[in-house]
């Protein structure tokens, strides 16, 4: 039992249903994709969009994946966070705290927790588990997040940890997680992070004139930067490539988990997988550093389904790398980050 603590930290991550029945992850789907920010069109067309063709359609198919990679202790997402939790405790003195965007336990009955338990708190730092801004992840989490805080008013002050994608210190975690993996010998080391949009990067450029607009507008310095999925995702690669000594023929980034027609950030994960064997890359590492907890996006959709597809499609071996989950560096990065945040410690 921690001691009453005047500051506590929030561990923030996606969120899962609360079991693999149909219901819970209708209910659950509902939820994540009626999300103005993750799909961004009005209400009305949403709910018909939501409600009425997607979840009715794919309710069962995702209740069959989650049953795929359900653990014993339940969502591995929720597992992994609370493990991370665990781990974390033991490098603090004060509390630490789990909550998610979409499901249970909510912001609301976290922070409820937190204040039965410590009467006096007057500070929690909330750690978005996103490394890198997106409108459909990071802001969604820490907008949801502040919206409950505003709308309780409760008596602490929050504070946010801004996104690490380039923060030394992520680099290092991320990079020594992949290590050991970079010992068998492999062609290529694919980067695949979680797609979204090409408009939703377009709205959330600031200046209105960088991305997608301006040539090679990733490596162009521009207020942009701060909230463009894009450009931090690519800066991780390289990060981690050079601190690894991976050379640049020798790894790529790509993006998985396309929802409807539009066009999304290219190139695809799932198009890569097809073509990656004809164009001579046998033996293929995979590691998806968007995701910090390993869940159904990297243990279904990529260790499963992405590996059939590219042994499928005439690849000889495929090794999935899991996130960093509970590695001691990252444990160590995000005490750091947390820290910094933390008012005793300014």
């Amino acid at each position: 039992m921690v001691a009453k603590s005047d500051t506590a930290i929030m561990l923030m991550n996606l969120g899962s249903p609360d079991s693999t029945a149909v219901p819970d992850v209708k209910k659950y789907l509902l939820e994540f994709l009626m999300d103005k920010r993750v799909i961004d069109y009005p209400w009305l067309l949403r709910k018909i969009l939501v409600g009425g063709i997607i979840v009715p359609n794919r309710a069962a198919n995702s209740a069959e994946a989650y049953s795929k990679v359900w653990r014993a202790d339940g969502s591995p997402l929720i597992a992994l966070t609370k493990q991370l939790q665990t781990a974390l405790q033991h490098d603090l003195e004060i509390p630490v705290e789990i909550t998610m965007r979409y499901g249970n336990p909510s912001p609301q009955a976290t922070y409820e927790k937190l204040m039965k338990e410590h009467p006096n708190l007057k500070e929690v730092i909330l750690m978005p588990l996103y490394p890198h801004y997106a409108m459909s992840s990071y802001e969604t989490a820490v907008e949801y997040a502040k919206e409950v805080y505003k709308k309780k008013n409760y008596p602490f002050t929050l504070k946010v940890v801004e996104p690490f994608y380039d923060r030394p210190e992520y680099i290092e975690a991320l990079s020594e997680s992949m290590r050991p993996y970079l010992d068998q010998d492999f062609d290529h080391l694919l980067f695949s992070y979680h797609g979204l949009p090409e408009r939703h990067i377009r709205k959330g450029d600031v200046t209105g004139s960088h991305c997608y607009k301006v040539n090679d507008c990733c490596h162009v310095a521009s207020a942009a930067h701060k909230q463009c999925y894009r450009h931090q995702v690519t800066i991780t690669s390289e990060l981690v490539a050079e601190r690894l000594g991976i050379p640049r023929n020798k790894w790529s980034i790509s993006y998985q988990s396309r929802l409807g027609r539009e066009e999304w950030v290219k190139p695809y994960t799932a198009g890569l997988f097809e073509t990656l064997p004809k164009q001579g890359v046998k033996k293929l590492l995979i590691v998806c550093p968007a995701f910090v907890s390993d869940c159904l996006e990297t243990l279904e959709e990529i260790a499963m389904e992405g590996k059939h597809s590219f042994i499928s499609n005439g690849g000889d071996s495929f090794t999935m790398i899991p996130c960093m989950n509970t590695h001691p560096t990252w444990v160590k990065t995000v005490a750091l980050l947390c820290k910094e945040e933390m008012a005793q410690y300014a």
